[in-house]
Order: structure tokens, then C-alpha cells, then sequence
């Protein structure tokens, strides 16, 4: 759906296929925090004082505009569904309430994210942090002319692309920093970056998987090309440097629907040609029509291709697309994910029964 290729957040409801799909990304989401929570609860308690400035107030910071743009989504997804069931009006909440809701919130959040590992508990000198972040401000400003140079923007594309480089390069330099990375020799380096916590190394990769992740909704959405036409057999358009050519149709019957399917072959000057075979199914139960796009990843984007109906003419419908960077947002949250699991296997953070040493055990044995 971030593709454009599916036009409907519930267009998974006519393939159960998607929906299980979901389904179970929801149990893992939800079962396993309320799991965990319901494990550590009994072991957390409160108490002590720290000034806002500070790691902890970082943290709270960060929770509290995390919780209000989780609200945010919430209240765009139901507010249809309320409003139709308490007045019968129809209305629909698209991309322009999310982004002029979403991302002045979590713009603060990346921002702070930069800040906040390099702040110490209790209490922290803004300034002398901010002072240690110069070499990611540095870092983002580059970005921002390269960005500037090679697509002439838009305004917002530069803001995105500086903000991922802000908070990458500031993730590196706290993880630098503790392992004192071109200020000692490498091999103490190393033996410091052995010896740092799991969490440290945890912490660094969740947060410059963030930083991937921003780089990439922000090439798909500023860079993004798209094409609608009508092409027969054999005929070809250009986009984005490639020629798209519908080189065959053909039908076939499913388990349980009928499909269209097209070959659509893309040639790049200087790279290999590539096949795509978009389908459009009906099934046959429900009469409801699914869209499978064609999809050829590489690491600068993506390519999806659409079949769709005859026009009057007689020649087929199809749609185009190249989205820069969208692998960018699957790779930044596998980094994301492979850090939170790092962070959860720090021993610090497991917690287990209190074993007697055997010096302890010998001691409580009474000599004969």
C-alpha cells in the first residue's frame, strides 16, 4: 500500500490470504508487548528524581509524542467508521491528514532521538551535548547539498534526507565515542567494542535503522514516477529512464478465480532486462477484483507494474510505477528489529533466580 499499487489500506480484505498476513503481525505486535509487560511489571518500581534535562527526561519526551502520534492514527482510521455509524455520512481520511498530522509529531522525536544516548541520567548539559552532535549537523548539511544538487529538491525531500542523516550520524557517534573509535589504537577499539553492553550496541542499531527508514519514506515520496497509458501488444513508454513494453497477454483459470496476466518487459540502458507479469484476478465466489502487481526490487528502489482493463480502443490499461528507496524502509526495520533484539539479550536486562556461589556454599558447610 506504501506503493501506491493497492489504493485502499483494506484492499487485503478480498484475499484472506493478506488478512492472516496481518492478523499475525497484530498478535506478535500486541500479544508480545502485553506479554512482556505482564512478565516485568512485577519487577519495576518507582522512585528518584532527575531534572528535565536529562536521559530520563528524554525518555519521557520521546513516549509522550510517540503516545499523541499513535492517537493521531488512531483517530484517522476510526473517525470514518464513527461518523458514518453515528450521522451516515461517508467521508474518507487519506495521506494529506496523516502528514499534516504524523509529521510535525514525530519530526521532534528523530531530532530528540540524536540527543538522548549522549545525554547522562539524572542531569545533562544541552548545550554540552548539542556541542558533540556538531560532526551529524555537519553530516545532515552535506546531505542537504548533495540532495540539492542531484534533484534539485523538493524543500521537503531536503528536510527528510538531512533528518536521516542527522540522527545516523548521530547514532554512530555515541557508539564511537564509547568505544573511543580513531582516538585509540583499533585494537583497543575492538576490545572496547567487545566488552560495551548489548544494549549499547542494541541502541545504535535501532537508531540509525530509524534514520533508514526516514531516508526512505522520503525518497518515495518525493521522487516517486508514474505512468497511466494505453498500450496493445508489442507497444512500449518511457519512465524514469526505462521503456516499459507490454510484450503478451494471456488468461488463465485459478483454484478459485480467473486472472489476466501481462508480460511486461523493462530495459534500462546499461543494465539487463527484466520481466514482470502483473495480474488482475476475480474470484469466483465473491466476484471482487484483486490487483497483483508486478514488483522488481533493487537497492535504489522499486519498479511495480499494473494490468487493467480494455479500453474502447481495444488496447489494455496499465500503470507504472518507480519508487526510489522503498527497500531502504524493509532494511531499515530488519536494522531496527535485529537492535531491539540485541538490547533484549543484554544479561543485565534478563532477569533470573539468585544461584549460591560454590564459596558461599562451602562457608555455610560446618567443619566436622
Amino acid at each position: 500500500m506504501r506503493s501506491g499499487a493497492l489504493t485502499s489500506v483494506h484492499a487485503f480484505a478480498t484475499d484472506p490470504t493478506r488478512g492472516v498476513f496481518i492478523l499475525f503481525l497484530l498478535f506478535i505486535a500486541v500479544g508480545g508487548s502485553l506479554t512482556l509487560y505482564a512478565w516485568r511489571a512485577p519487577t519495576l518500581k518507582g522512585g528518584g528524581l532527575f531534572q528535565p534535562i536529562s536521559r530520563e527526561g528524554a525518555l519521557i519526551f520521546n513516549n509522550v509524542l510517540l503516545s499523541i502520534a499513535a492517537a493521531m492514527v488512531l483517530l484517522g482510521t476510526l473517525y470514518p467508521l464513527l461518523l458514518e455509524t453515528l450521522t451516515g455520512e461517508k467521508i474518507s481520511v487519506g495521506a494529506p491528514f496523516f502528514n499534516a498530522t504524523f509529521v510535525p509529531i514525530i519530526t521532534p522525536v528523530i531530532v530528540a532521538m540524536a540527543f538522548g544516548p549522549l545525554m547522562p541520567w539524572k542531569r545533562a548539559d544541552l548545550l554540552g551535548v548539542f556541542n558533540k552532535l556538531k560532526i551529524a549537523l555537519a553530516a545532515a548539511a552535506v546531505v542537504v547539498l548533495v540532495t540539492l544538487w542531484l534533484s534539485g529538491g523538493p524543500a521537503f525531500a531536503l528536510f527528510g534526507m538531512g533528518l536521516a542523516a542527522w540522527l545516523f550520524v548521530g547514532s554512530i557517534l555515541e557508539w564511537s565515542g564509547r568505544i573511543k573509535l580513531f582516538r585509540e589504537p583499533i585494537g583497543t577499539s575492538l576490545r572496547r567494542m567487545r566488552n560495551l553492553p548489548r544494549s549499547a550496541h542494541g541502541t545504535m542499531l535501532a537508531h540509525a535503522g530509524v534514520a533508514i527508514v526516514v531516508a526512505g519514506i522520503t525518497g518515495s515520496q518525493a521522487w516517486t514516477e508514474e505512468a497511466v497509458q494505453s498500450l496493445a501488444v508489442g507497444e512500449s513508454t518511457e519512465l524514469a529512464g526505462h521503456t516499459f513494453i507490454l510484450s503478451g497477454i494471456r488468461e488463465y483459470q485459478g483454484p478459485n478465480y480467473a486472472a489476466r496476466e501481462a508480460e511486461i518487459t523493462i530495459t534500462t540502458p546499461g543494465e539487463r532486462t527484466v520481466v514482470l507479469t502483473p495480474e488482475k484476478r476475480v474470484y469466483t465466489v465473491e466476484g471482487m477484483p484483486t490487483t497483483e502487481a508486478g514488483i522488481q526490487s533493487s537497492f535504489t528502489g522499486d519498479i511495480y507494474a499494473v494490468i487493467g482493463d480494455q479500453d474502447e480502443s481495444g488496447k489494455w490499461i496499465t500503470r507504472f510505477y518507480v519508487k526510489p528507496l522503498i527497500p531502504w524502509m524493509w532494511f531499515g526495520g530488519l536494522v531496527m528489529v535485529f537492535g531491539g533484539l540485541m538490547s533484549l539479550s543484554d544479561r543485565r536486562y534478563r532477569i533470573g533466580a539468585p544461584t549460591r556461589s560454590h564459596k558461599t556454599a562451602a562457608k555455610a558447610v560446618p567443619a566436622e
